[in-house]
């Protein structure tokens, strides 16, 4: 009964990290490649301005939805993702820094979080920004976005 009670144990452990692992998501950081990739899979490139490390809204934005499986399902059909990050505490190399500076005056960014949405071609199809109403609310919102 035991070894059947630790067998059980693993399984649901191991099911619990298949399940994360699905569900995970690569954020680029080269502005370059996310339009190339989100061009070539005809998706649409979010952009996430951000200030992970000290903005609270961008926090919770991360914890509230985009850590949310039901957000990583639809993104991997849907979109390529990139953070635009500004960092107060962690550091980033002086490429990037001076690319999301470029990148957050060129989009006119002038609060954290800005979601801005390119369609393949690089041109800004919509700008969202912190939402209640978890990953339901923000795929909503993300499903009325023209490709084109």
């Amino acid at each position: 009964m035991k070894s059947f009670r630790a067998l059980c144990l693993v399984l649901a452990c191991c099911a619990l990290c298949l399940s994360s692992a699905r569900a995970e998501l690569i954020w680029l950081t080269d502005f370059q490649r996310a339009q190339e990739e989100a061009k070539a899979g005809r998706k649409l490139l979010l952009l996430n301005f951000t200030g992970s490390d000290w903005c609270g809204w961008c926090m919770r934005l991360q914890a509230e939805v985009f850590a949310k499986p039901e957000f990583a399902e639809y993104a991997k059909q849907n979109l390529v993702l990139m953070t635009v990050d500004f960092p107060r505490a962690k550091s980033i190399s002086s490429e990037v820094r001076s690319q999301n500076a470029t990148l957050a005056q060129k989009y006119g960014i002038e609060g954290f979080p800005t979601i801005v949405l390119l369609n393949g071609e690089g041109k800004i199809v919509s700008v969202l920004g912190y939402m209640p109403g978890g990953p339901s609310a923000f795929i909503g919102e993300l499903k009325k976005v023209p490709k084109s």
